[in-house]
C-alpha cells in the first residue's frame, strides 16, 4: 500500500547512490508478541527461544544490515501489531547480545488516511533511539497522507520529504564508510 510506495522511494533513492538494500513486507510474515521471559539474556546467542514464526529470520536480516527503515500505517493512532511485535523482541534480543543496533543507520517512514502519523512517527523514532542508532533528519517529519492504495502518490510534499530523507541517509552512510 502507500507506506510501501514511500518505503520503495527510499529504497529506490539509496540504490541510485550505490545502497543496496531489499522490502520486508510484515503482512507475509508472522511475529508474535514478545513475552519478555529474559531468556535471551541468558543464552546470548543472538536467537529468541520462541521459534515457531518468522521473526528470527527477519531479526538476522536486521542484525546483518547497516541501514534499517521502519514503516507501518497508522492503525488506531499507532504503529501495527506485527511491527510493534518486531520491534519488541528485536530490541529484547539486541540488547541482550551487545546492543546489536547501535550506531546502525536508519529512520521510519509512516503512512495515514487523515491524522496520527505524529504519535506513530514518535513511537517508532524512540525505538532507533533506545537502540543507540543514528537517525538524520529531512525537510518535514517522514509521514505521509493517503488511504487508498496509491494515493500517497499524490502527497507531493512526502514525497520530496522521504527523497531528502534517504539522500540524508546515503550522505551519513558515506561520511561514516569513508
Amino acid at each position: 500500500g502507500n507506506t510501501e510506495t514511500l518505503l520503495e522511494k527510499c529504497l529506490a533513492v539509496l540504490v541510485g547512490k550505490g545502497i543496496s538494500g531489499e522490502l520486508i513486507r510484515l503482512s507475509e510474515k508472522e511475529v508474535t508478541p514478545c513475552k519478555a521471559c529474559g531468556a535471551c539474556f541468558k543464552s546470548k546467542d543472538n536467537k529468541c527461544v520462541m521459534q515457531d514464526d518468522d521473526f528470527q529470520e527477519i531479526y538476522d536480516r536486521m542484525r546483518d544490515a547497516d541501514i534499517i527503515l521502519l514503516g507501518s500505517p497508522v492503525y488506531f493512532g499507532s504503529a501495527t501489531a506485527n511491527l510493534t511485535a518486531l520491534l519488541d523482541r528485536a530490541g529484547y534480543v539486541g540488547r541482550a547480545n551487545g546492543n546489536v543496533f547501535s550506531r546502525k543507520l536508519g529512520g521510519p517512514v509512516v503512512v495515514a488516511r487523515r491524522a496520527g502519523q505524529n504519535f506513530t512517527l514518535a513511537q517508532l523514532l524512540f525505538w532507533f533511539m533506545i537502540m543507540d542508532m543514528v537517525v538524520p533528519g529531512s525537510s518535514y517529519w517522514n509521514i505521509g497522507i493517503g488511504r487508498e492504495p496509491g494515493e500517497v502518490k499524490e502527497d507531493t510534499e512526502a514525497l520530496d520529504t522521504i527523497t531528502h530523507f534517504a539522500e540524508n541517509l546515503a550522505w551519513l552512510a558515506k561520511k561514516v564508510n569513508a
